[in-house]
C-alpha cells in the first residue's frame, strides 16, 4: 500500500515551485488562484524571494502548502493513506479530498497569522533533543516549573520540546545532564504544538468549524492521535487539537506500516520526512516526489 506524506514548516527554499509553474498549465492556474485568494503575489516570494522573506510565517506556511498540494495535483497521486507533519496535515487533507484547495489555503493562511500573533504574547521557543528516551524527556518536562512539553516525536532519538523560553532553557540543561547528545534551542518564532498556542487554537477552531470538510478518499493519520481517521467531524476535532497538541510522527508512521504501508512518498519541498521514515523503519521504500 502507498502512503503519501507531506512536509511542514522549515522545508521551504528559494525558487520553490518555479519549475512546476513553468512546466504545468494546471500548476500555473492554481498558483495564480492562490495569489488571488491570499491578496498578494506569494509566487514572487516563492520563486525570487530571499530566504529571510520566505521565513515569515504568513509566507512560509502557505508556500509549503502550495508546493505540496500543487505537486500532488500535477502528479495526480492516488494514495491509500496520507499523513502530514504539522502544517503538512492540511496538505494531506487536500490530497485525500477532505478539503478543497481553496478552503485548505484559506485555513493555512489563517493558521499562520493566528500562530504569529500567539508567538508575540510570551517569549517562547522550541528545542531539539537528541539521543534521549522519550519517557525521560517527558518526565524532565513535567518536572520543570513553567510550560514545557514534548512537541514533535520525529523519530527514535529525536524529540522536539516546546514552551516558555526559561522553561525550555532549564529543560535543555536537565536533558544534557540526563545524557542527551544534544539539547539545542531552535531558530523558530515561538512554542508551536504547546499550550502557548491556545489563543491561535481558539482562533483557528472557529475557522475550521465554519469550513466544509468532505468524506476523504482514504484515511488520514493525524498528528494528535497517530491513528487512521476518515470521519470529517473527527478530522476537524483533531485538526483543532493539533495546534496545542504533539506531532506524533514516529507513532503515525509505525501505525501506517502496521496497517499495510510498504512505500512512503514525500510530496512537497525537501526530503526531511523521507529521512525520518528511514530512521523509523529501514524496511519500507521511501521516495521523494
Amino acid at each position: 500500500m502507498k502512503a503519501y506524506v507531506f512536509p511542514g514548516q522549515g522545508a521551504q527554499f528559494t525558487g520553490m515551485g518555479k519549475d512546476l509553474y513553468e512546466s504545468s498549465a494546471i500548476a500555473k492556474e492554481l498558483f495564480e488562484k492562490a495569489n488571488e485568494i491570499l491578496g498578494f503575489r506569494i509566487t514572487n516570494i516563492m520563486f525570487e524571494g530571499t530566504a529571510e522573506q520566505l521565513k515569515e510565517t504568513k509566507v512560509t506556511q502557505p508556500a509549503v502548502f502550495l508546493h505540496s498540494v500543487i505537486l500532488a495535483k500535477v502528479l495526480d497521486i492516488k494514495p491509500d493513506m496520507v499523513a502530514g507533519h504539522s502544517l503538512g496535515e492540511f496538505s494531506a487533507l487536500v490530497a485525500n479530498g477532505a478539503l478543497s484547495f481553496e478552503d485548505g489555503l484559506k485555513l493555512v493562511s489563517q493558521r499562520a497569522l493566528a500562530m504569529q500573533k500567539a508567538c508575540e504574547i510570551t517569549p517562547s521557543t522550541m528545542a531539539a533533543v537528541l539521543n534521549l528516551d522519550d519517557k525521560i524527556v517527558e518526565d524532565i518536562c513535567a518536572s520543570i516549573d513553567g510550560v514545557v512539553v514534548a512537541a514533535n516525536y520525529n523519530c527514535p532519538g529525536q524529540l522536539v520540546i516546546s514552551g516558555e523560553l526559561k522553561a525550555v532553557e532549564e529543560a535543555c540543561e536537565k536533558m544534557k545532564e540526563a545524557g542527551a547528545k544534544r539539547a539545542l534551542i531552535l531558530p523558530v518564532g515561538g512554542a508551536f504544538h504547546s499550550p502557548m498556542m491556545e489563543p491561535a487554537r481558539e482562533e483557528l477552531a472557529a475557522a475550521i468549524e465554519a469550513t466544509t470538510f468532505s468524506q476523504p478518499t482514504c484515511p488520514v493519520y493525524q498528528n494528535v492521535t497517530a491513528a487512521a481517521v476518515s470521519d470529517p467531524t473527527e478530522i476537524k476535532k483533531n485538526l483543532i487539537a493539533q495546534l496545542t497538541g504533539a506531532v506524533r510522527w514516529t507513532q503515525s508512521v509505525n501505525q501506517m506500516i502496521a496497517d499495510g504501508a510498504t512505500s512512503f512518498t514525500e510530496v512537497g519541498p525537501g526530503k526531511v520526512l523521507v529521512g525520518l521514515v528511514n530512521k523509523i523503519n529501514k524496511e519500507v521504500e521511501t521516495i521523494s516526489a
